[in-house]
């Protein structure tokens, strides 16, 4: 670990205030009945440029910025000294190794438990690479590699600055929750004459346009936060676009701390793996999204919404998700001679593993949270999850459930298991670029979904610490 980054750790720890590693038994025994509730937010934006994520056609570094990227955070106490973190960022992804390392320093430095913080994810198109991310998809020369390494460096030390200044923040809350809703998201597995799958537009395949709200307002009443969700890919801003933004949920944020000065708006990305933006590839259109779900949130603001109160808890979570079996070597090598460059390094990378190991990996560590506030339950699931899974789970589990993906560990695509049939970049080709080594099986969905009951029932059962 880098000796400036363990320095800055260690001050972190040293300054930590009392107040900050949870209240005493006594402290929590004589605390005032409902929430308390802590914001903050840092600016993410490169300081030079950087190569861009999300585009594999991309071939140069950024060249400015259209607004600045945000890492926000949202802590929210119940009477008990119950603690969970939002930290949300306009960033494509983190992966599982920065997001357990970040999550391993707070609890040195403010005694918070991995479980206790989620992590997402607005997935913009438009932020700077992270080093260990979709490495299969970026051809980077040594002086970017080192931009993308320094980069992710000090964004550690800032998300971890970040949750130390929202703890500090705290104070009495009122919470509630609503629905709004907006129209530009459009499912994009079109089919094709032949009956290919293709990136494209389906007026007819599955889509969740609900635009959940939890209002945060300070005892008197005056807002605080806004902590807002969609599923929807952020790229309404294509590959030809080397400037820093945030695409529409920027946009949004922004129009949403314009309307309402002094609150902090912070984006929660849903399961929208499966959904583009429509229209999308001009800058003001990216804007004109931003507006409209902006609107859609103000509207909730302005309308009633339903009282949040009660504990907080939190459960985290692991399921392995298998692999389809993978390819004998002699397919492997056959694929050296792809003349795909993405598949070509693929064949390479996974070739060499097997010719080392013996072996390719065939499973993979699946990361799934739960937020309990109240009786509001957000459920958190690690990569690019489709709409099936939002769709299901809200009519499972009932009541105040919100679903977000792009959460904790941006791994791979997370299809469904009657898109198998079908095919797809969501379900094939995508894995290329997030270098794994090949499909998932239709089994995927019911492991996720088994797990997710899983730890709602533990949840049922928890008494917080």
């Amino acid at each position: 670990m880098n000796t400036c980054f363990r320095l800055f750790l260690l001050a972190l720890s040293l300054v930590a205030i009392v107040s900050l590693q949870g209240p005493s038994r006594m402290q929590a025994m004589n605390a005032p009945a409902g929430f308390k509730a802590g914001l903050a937010n840092i600016s993410i934006t490169p300081e030079k440029p950087v190569w861009l994520s999300g585009y594999a056609s991309r071939n140069k570094p950024s060249e400015g910025k259209i607004q600045d990227l945000w890492a926000k955070a949202l802590v929210i106490q119940d009477a008990s000294g119950n603690r969970v973190v939002i930290v949300t960022t306009d960033l494509l992804g983190l992966p599982r190794a920065l997001t357990s390392e970040i999550s391993e320093y707070a609890n040195k430095s403010y005694r918070l438990r991995r479980e206790q913080i989620l992590f997402n994810f607005s997935h913009t198109h438009t932020a700077p690479v992270i080093a260990s991310s979709l490495a299969g998809a970026y051809d980077l020369d040594a002086e970017q590699t080192k931009a993308v390494a320094d980069y992710t460096h000090q964004l550690k030390g800032k998300l971890l600055k970040l949750i130390g200044e929202a703890l500090k923040d705290l104070s009495p809350a009122k919470l509630s929750f609503g629905r709004g809703s907006a129209q530009f998201a459009m499912n994009r597995r079109e089919k094709r004459p032949n009956g290919s799958i293709a990136i494209g537009v389906n007026r007819e395949g599955p889509v969740d346009r609900e635009v959940p709200v939890l209002k945060v307002e300070a005892a008197a009443g005056k807002l605080r936060g806004v902590l807002f969700g969609y599923a929807c890919h952020n790229t309404t801003l294509t590959g030809e676009f080397y400037q820093v933004s945030g695409d529409y949920a920027g946009f949004a944020q922004d129009a949403i701390e314009k309307a309402h000065p002094g609150a902090t708006a912070l984006f929660v990305a849903g399961c929208g793996a499966d959904i583009n933006p429509y229209p999308r590839s001009k800058l003001e259109i990216a804007r004109q999204h931003g507006d409209e779900l902006a609107k859609s949130v103000d509207q909730v603001l302005a309308g009633a919404m339903s009282p949040v109160s009660g504990q907080a808890k939190s459960a985290l979570g692991s399921v392995m998700i298998p692999f389809a079996p993978t390819p004998a070597k002699a397919e492997w090598q056959a694929r050296l001679k792809d003349q795909n460059t993405f598949r070509r390094r693929h064949a390479e990378r996974w070739l060499a593993q097997l010719e080392r190991d013996g072996k390719i990996l065939s499973e993979y560590p699946y990361t799934i949270q739960i937020l309990q506030i109240g009786d509001l339950k957000l459920v958190a699931l690690a990569g690019e999850v489709v709409t099936d899974y939002s769709l299901r789970l809200k009519k499972e589990l009932g009541g105040n459930t919100w679903v977000a993906g792009y959460s904790n560990d941006l791994c791979s695509y997370i299809p469904s298991a009657r898109m198998y049939a079908e095919g797809g970049y969501e379900v094939i080709d995508s894995m290329i670029y997030y270098d794994l080594p090949g499909p998932y099986t239709p089994a995927i969905e019911e492991k996720i979904i088994d797990k997710v009951h899983e730890l709602d029932r533990q949840l049922t059962k928890k008494k917080q610490r």
